[in-house]
């Protein structure tokens, strides 16, 4: 990874996309120290901090401590996030969608446009509640109409903002640019974190050996991470000769790559979401106050759920994501098949079975994932106040620092091949 940064950072063009990219993350850290007009974001974070505002730390793991600070991005891009997964399920659902999604460029352009409108509505939707709670928790210095719809439209132009910062990193930068603004965000915290903990290892609150065994495992869990999220079971593929006037076309082999993981971190952010809408009814709706001590954090009904609720969803994801009759259908357009498996409907049910049996393999580990930090806690001795990065956290950040790896090595392997092109 050294190695390739270096060779990049020597390549203008690439030194360029890397300065772009870290100038507009900048942005976006700058930003989430600007605190929102009218509020008082240090009674708010306090009362984050404690109590039942606390359902809203996964939240603030994308934000970076935005939303804990209230800040211009404290809704940081998790509206654009919801609306591309619900535009990925309609694309599934209706007709029209699919259609423009299979017309190239263009009809991904449109599909773009619909997510971007989307993001504003579910931004808008998100800042309501949030300045709703702010106005319950009693930290707004004006509660007149003009000061919340002020904070409103400011937390909505900053999600609008961080959205743009996004496409521009995508369209000029390197590596996803929506990514990576929640790979920076997860990234910023661990100083805080790091200083929290010597803090509390100081003043006899946390065991040494505790921490040690904390990093230890959290090395342990990102091998682990690693070793998951590039790993994929390589179906063999044929593709028969065929002539064509004078030619002959065919006749090589390939694979079909499904990977273990197919659905990345998405299970864990649906699942999460379906969990955090009863504990967010809870703060408007007094009298559903109950749910909190069944649903809360950490308790063990909240565990099972969270790991079912993963798997669940991983399987409709890669469903969504994934489909068997379609692959088949092209290879036999192509007339490629399946050693030892005949074309069409066989090969569509051969791929349906081990795409199940792989897919549970990633379920499970998706679970896990999703429940470390509470096995973490319960192992090192470590409060999980003080895990501010925990298993979900891990896994974006490694899916997109290999993925922006990834990019940079291409680009570096295109440059190697400019000569022979010319």
């Amino acid at each position: 990874m050294i190695d390739a940064l270096r060779n990049a950072a020597r390549i203008e063009d690439l030194r360029s996309k890397l300065l772009y990219t870290v100038a507009l993350l900048t942005v976006f850290r700058i930003g989430s120290h600007i605190p929102v007009p009218g509020v008082d974001a240090a009674a708010l974070a306090e009362r984050f901090r404690t109590g039942s505002a606390n359902i809203f730390g996964f939240l603030d793991l994308f934000a970076g401590g935005a939303l804990t600070n209230f800040s211009i991005f404290a809704l940081s891009v998790t509206p654009y996030i919801t609306a591309s997964i619900i535009m990925q399920l309609l694309t599934v659902v209706v007709p029209r969608l699919e259609e423009l999604a299979k017309e190239g460029i263009e009809g991904r352009k449109i599909l773009a446009q619909y997510t971007r409108y989307g993001t504003v509505v579910l931004a808008v939707v998100q800042a309501l509640g949030v300045t709703s709670l702010a106005s319950a928790y009693q930290v707004l210095y004006d509660t007149s109409f003009f000061s919340k719809t002020l904070i409103v439209v400011t937390l909505t132009a900053g999600t609008v903002l961080l959205m743009w910062l996004g496409e521009k990193i995508t369209e000029n930068g390197i590596g996803n640019g929506i990514s990576l603004i929640i790979f920076t965000g997860i990234v910023a915290r661990l100083p805080a974190s790091a200083i929290t903990i010597g803090r509390a290892i100081g003043e006899g609150g946390i065991s040494p050996l505790g921490v040690i065994a904390l990093a230890v495992l959290s090395v342990a869990l990102i091998a682990a991470i690693i070793f998951m999220q590039e790993g994929q079971r390589r179906i063999p593929v044929q593709y028969a000769k065929r002539v064509v006037g004078r030619r002959m076309y065919g006749g090589q082999s390939t694979h079909i790559p499904m990977r273990v993981n197919q659905a990345g971190v998405i299970p864990i952010i649906f699942a999460s979401s379906v969990l955090l809408f009863p504990l967010t009814l809870t703060q408007f709706v007094p009298a559903l106050g109950f749910i909190n001590r069944f649903l809360d954090f950490g308790t063990p009904l909240y565990n099972a759920l969270y790991a079912i609720l993963v798997i669940f969803f991983t399987y409709f994801y890669t469903a969504i994501t994934f489909n068997p009759r379609d692959v088949a259908d092209n290879m036999k357009k192509y007339g490629g098949f399946i050693p030892g498996i005949r074309p069409g409907q066989p090969t569509a049910e051969y791929l349906d079975r081990i795409l199940t049996r792989i897919t549970m393999v990633g379920a499970l580990f998706l679970a896990l994932i999703a429940v470390t930090p509470y096995i973490l806690a319960g192992v090192t001795g470590v409060p999980r106040a003080f895990i501010s990065i925990g298993g979900t956290g891990l896994l974006i950040v490694v899916g997109v620092a290999l993925d922006t790896l990834k990019q940079i090595e291409a680009h570096l392997l295109m440059r190697q091949y400019e000569g022979f092109i010319r």
